[in-house]
């Protein structure tokens, strides 16, 4: 796990309507993001950005990254803390306010909400706990300029 990780995908723009860039109206933000051996991902601008809302965006591959990061952090350290994990989920919040009339803007938060299902009621404070460790953890949070934030649920399996 210590070193040097690099990773590489490809990204096509597949929004040329015939005319390239001749304006900023006359082409799709449409393209493919393709990581060998797995699918291809058809993605766009938000939709506010004239982007196609049927298509996955940058900002939301920025939140699924986030969130499966910490989650997968998370679930790692509750199974070296003895802590049995039987559903996880997340509905991630992110806000970027920004957004200049120059077309610059940024993230200034994110915040987690994870609903976990453990098996048992007595791990529920160490439960919560570990979503912090899990946090300082998370190599996609370290590499944020603002916070990122959880609020997690801590529910029992019957």
């Amino acid at each position: 796990m210590k070193g040097i990780h690099t990773y590489s995908l490809s990204v096509e723009w597949t929004g040329n309507t015939g005319v390239g860039t001749a304006d900023a109206q006359a082409y799709q933000r449409s393209h493919n993001i393709n990581v060998p051996g797995k699918g291809v991902m058809e993605c766009s601008s938000d939709p506010a950005f004239r982007g196609d809302k049927s298509k996955y965006n940058p900002e939301e591959l920025f939140l699924a990254s986030l969130s499966s990061c910490h989650m997968l952090w998370y679930l790692h350290l509750c199974a070296d803390a003895g802590i049995v994990v039987v559903a996880y989920s997340d509905e991630p919040k992110g806000v970027m306010t920004e957004e200049t009339p120059h077309g610059r803007g940024r993230f200034t938060e994110v915040t987690l909400y994870p609903s976990v299902t453990i098996k048992d009621s007595s791990l529920v404070n160490k439960a919560i706990l570990l979503h912090e460790a899990a946090h300082q953890k998370c190599f996609i949070a370290n590499s944020c300029n603002f916070p990122v934030g959880h609020s997690p649920k801590i529910m029992i399996a019957e």
